[in-house]
């Protein structure tokens, strides 16, 4: 079974858990805070307990196709323009943290789960939960179901502590600029029909509409094309964090693979550095963005299903 063992087990700790649960996430700051973003890189951690890797059905390669990967080096230039950036370390095939704590699938385990189930989760249906059930492509990650134990160490030790950071540094932006912005970073499967960003403001839900037009008149100038809310309109980040106080706004990212990423392999391509370049400048203008618009921003409506 994947994760920690059993506490009837006597065998030697996982030592890429013990770093994780010592380190969930990595935190980059400039010498200077100048701009009013924070940067969240949710699933592009590519530290694979060995325990995990050997209670999988899958090769490495097979479970690394839930990855986001490199995304963070792709937006890593935000920092050097001012902004701040979290990035997780574990993978999502291990823990998804753009999803609710309480989106988990009871029958992955072998014993009643101790902590809230979301039953009505459209996500956990698809097998994508918190503790997803399978990868990206479809297949099924574990060979055995997993302890309870299992589901709250992954909860309290890197779900919690990775959430606990990325709204310090809302509340520590806010502090400072009066307003905070999170760029939840993501990439999505390549394909002919879909541009080369997609942004997703859960349809006005998590960010003003002048904060958007910004946003998409800052990529096309560098030469992306954009859709909005389709086929991706932002996940958990955009709704725990959009909106939710005056001039705090959240947007999510879906770079296409296709502009940087070999995906059987998952290599960078060729034209990876070019992206970067060209996503690092979109940035610069990006972080520029007039703070009275931020503020012209009141929160949402707070909804009883949240």
């Amino acid at each position: 079974m994947a994760g920690p063992l059993n506490e009837k087990e006597s065998v030697a700790p996982d030592p890429v858990l013990v770093d994780l649960c010592r380190e969930p996430y990595r935190i980059a700051r400039p010498g200077k805070q100048t701009a009013p973003f924070i940067f969240a890189s949710p699933h592009s951690g590519k530290l694979y307990p060995a325990q995990f890797v050997a209670g999988s059905w899958l090769t490495p390669v097979a479970l690394r196709r839930s990855e986001d990967a490199f995304v963070d080096e792709l937006f890593e230039s935000a920092v050097e323009r001012g902004a701040l950036m979290i990035a997780a370390r574990f993978p999502r095939a291990f823990l998804d943290v753009n999803r609710a704590a309480s989106e988990l699938d009871d029958t992955m385990f072998d014993a009643a789960l101790r902590v809230e189930v979301d039953a009505q989760s459209a996500r956990v249906a698809a097998g994508l939960g918190v503790i997803p059930r399978i990868v990206r492509d479809g297949a099924e990650i574990y060979r055995q179901r997993l302890s309870p134990a299992e589901a709250e160490m992954r909860l309290n030790r890197l779900y919690r502590p990775y959430h606990a950071a990325l709204a310090a540094l809302v509340e520590e932006t806010v502090a400072r600029f009066g307003a905070a912005v999170v760029v939840d970073c993501h990439s999505m499967p390549s394909a002919a029909s879909i541009p080369d960003i997609v942004l997703g403001d859960r349809h006005g839900a998590s960010a003003s509409a002048a904060l958007m037009h910004h946003v998409e008149a800052v990529l096309a100038a560098c030469g992306f094309s954009t859709a909005r809310n389709t086929p991706y309109a932002g996940g958990f980040t955009t709704q725990v964090y959009g909106r939710r106080q005056p001039g705090v706004h959240a947007l999510q990212i879906e770079v296409n693979r296709t502009l940087y990423l070999d995906e059987d392999r998952i290599e960078r391509l060729t034209r990876f550095e070019e992206t970067r370049q060209r996503l690092g400048k979109a940035l610069g203008k990006l972080l520029a963005v007039d703070t009275d618009i931020l503020l012209q921003n009141p929160p949402r409506p707070s909804l009883a299903a949240e």
